[in-house]
């Protein structure tokens, strides 16, 4: 396995067995019931690696530049067909293809996703761990998070009586399910790396009963954070031609072609008067592959977030993360493409963010939450 190994292993072990004996909180089944946040948080307090299970990203978590997206299933006959991504927010690009072409259109989108995943994340392979559950034990396997090659793709076929399009490309088999926009991928579970039991409490409310509780001196830790997004709402949803993430192209003087900035609604500076600094008061933003750049809020009042050299944040977002060429414009369709139109800004500590890339709808989420209309 590449994370679970000898120093961390037994507490893995120990860390999932304590929540499948909890399954009849909520399941009558004879199979341990892990809930899939569950999963990925044991694996990552397990192993120490970073938790990007909010970031809706595809790997759930990071450690030594490995990307790691947790599953966890029901085991079904050594062979089951799991959920690898969802294509609702692109269903318009399928309409009127055939089915070679409706696959090759969704290879397409999920190879780019994982693309800007390994570069927003620095990673140099991804995987697949996956907590495998059947009646009185848990497996766990491994396989490889691979890009679907587009060039070897073979046995093209709708599955009678569906709305199932199944393919291979030689490496794995899928399927794409036409009614949800929904890639699956077939996992052999019949050789586990590890495998062991798992003991189910008839009533695990005793148990939890003889635990502590109602300690006072116990709270919640509080995320201080903001959501900012990637494009204009005016003259409808797009990317500003010359401002903002294209605020290179914007005439007047001579610019840096990866000068750009993040812009800051007013009625965000307005509810959250305190989040940032003082306009042009340096802090320190983490990349979300641990990189640091020197920012700052900075124009009339306060409506960019911009980096110091104002060339930095271009360059890790137009270049390392988009893979745009200098001059080409970043569009709201390429924001679509790859499932992100929005920044979380997390405040760590006085003078210390971190930048996050949210999902399409995180920001409209956000406005909604505070109340905005």
């Amino acid at each position: 396995m590449k994370l679970v190994n000898s120093n961390n292993e037994e507490i893995y072990k120990r860390y999932l067995r304590i929540a499948g004996m909890l399954s009849r909180m909520s399941s009558e089944s004879n199979c341990p019931y892990i809930n899939s946040r569950v999963a990925e948080n044991i694996f990552c307090l397990a192993t120490g690696a970073e938790n990007l299970g909010r970031e809706d990203c595809s790997v759930d978590a990071k450690k030594d530049q490995i990307g790691v997206g947790v599953k966890t299933f029901l085991e079904g006959n050594d062979y089951s067909s799991q959920k690898i991504a969802e294509f609702n927010k692109d269903s318009g690009r399928f309409r009127g293809l055939t089915e070679d072409r409706i696959v090759e259109e969704v290879c397409k989108l999920r190879n780019e996703r994982l693309r800007v995943t390994k570069d927003i994340h620095n990673l140099n392979e991804m995987i697949y761990h996956c907590v495998v559950r059947g009646e009185g034990y848990i497996k766990i396997c491994e396989f490889d998070m691979d890009f679907i090659s587009v060039e070897t793709l073979r046995d093209i076929k709708l599955k009678s009586n569906s709305r199932v399009i199944a393919f291979s490309d030689g490496l794995h088999e899928y399927s794409f399910n036409l009614s949800k926009n929904t890639l699956y991928m077939n996992f052999d579970t019949s050789n586990p790396e590890l495998m062991f039991n798992v003991s189910i409490l008839d009533n695990p409310f005793d148990a939890l009963l003889s635990l502590r509780d109602g300690n006072d001196s116990i709270r919640p830790e509080k995320r201080e954070s903001i959501i900012l997004p990637l494009f204009s709402d005016r003259g409808g949803r797009n990317v500003p031609v010359k401002s903002g993430l294209n605020q290179w192209n914007a005439a007047g003087r001579l610019r840096n072609p990866n000068e750009i900035y993040i812009p800051v609604p007013s009625w965000v500076k307005q509810k959250y008067p305190d989040f940032f600094p003082g306009r042009d008061e340096p802090f320190r933003l983490v990349l979300p592959d641990g990189r640091e750049l020197s920012a700052k809020i900075c124009q009339d009042n306060g409506k960019a977030l911009m980096s110091n050299p104002n060339s930095a944040l271009g360059e890790w977002l137009l270049r390392e993360v988009m893979h745009l060429e200098e001059g080409q414009l970043l569009t709201y369709d390429k924001l679509l493409e790859i499932n992100i139109d929005s920044v979380e800004i997390i405040r760590m500590r006085a003078g210390l963010y971190k930048i996050e890339f949210r999902p399409v709808d995180s920001y409209d989420d956000f406005v909604e939450a505070n109340g905005i209309n």
